[in-house]
């Protein structure tokens, strides 16, 4: 997994509610057991026409999508089965971090484990994102993890992150490469007994 600490990236906005991990990547790419080209079936009901070609009027398929790693979305962002797929599908667009005012459970857990950030905002900031994307389309955000802060334009809030999570991603390891991180001590342990 990649190491994160910081981010600054322009935010682009999907103002869906209670969008389920079937519309973030459809039943039908699941088949798939790696994370190679997941990203080019993220939200594929919704970007692309029954032959195949791109909607123009959908969010990631608008020009100034290209570059955007952080992603506004509706309360509720995840809810759905559990599919690991669907932070495999956001990271391989390009999304570092999703904001929103709540996230399903098993989704945060999976996006976690895979090195997507989810930010979590009470009401009034969730808000206030959304209209500052409407006036500055360009807007910027910061993700500053070792602070737990996301950083706007006119200041800042923090977000929760359980400290295990945030040690791994800070260190750039899962949770297999953290134990091994203590390889030396479990090798003096297992001596001992």
């Amino acid at each position: 997994m990649a190491q994160f600490t910081t981010l600054t990236s322009r935010v682009l906005p999907l103002p869906v509610n209670d969008i389920d991990t079937d519309q973030i990547i459809p039943a039908r790419f699941l088949k798939a057991t790696d994370k190679k080209g997941m990203g080019d079936n993220l939200f594929a009901d919704w970007r692309y026409n029954a032959d195949g070609s791109p909607k123009a009027d959908f969010v990631l398929n608008q020009p100034n999508s290209k570059g955007a790693q952080v992603l506004l979305a509706g309360d509720n962002f995840g809810c759905g089965s559990s599919r690991e797929h669907a932070p495999w599908a956001l990271t391989g667009f390009g999304f570092k971090a999703v904001i929103s005012t709540s996230f399903a459970d098993i989704f945060r857990n999976n996006s976690l484990k895979n090195g997507l950030i989810p930010i979590i905002v009470d009401e009034a900031t969730h808000k206030m994102l959304f209209d500052l994307i409407e006036e500055v389309p360009n807007a910027e955000v910061t993700v500053d993890l070792a602070s737990q802060t996301l950083i706007l334009p006119n200041g800042s809030v923090e977000f929760p992150i359980d400290p295990f999570n945030k040690t791994c991603l800070l260190n750039g390891v899962d949770e297999l490469g953290y134990i091994l991180g203590f390889e030396k001590e479990i090798a003096a342990f297992e001596e001992r007994t």
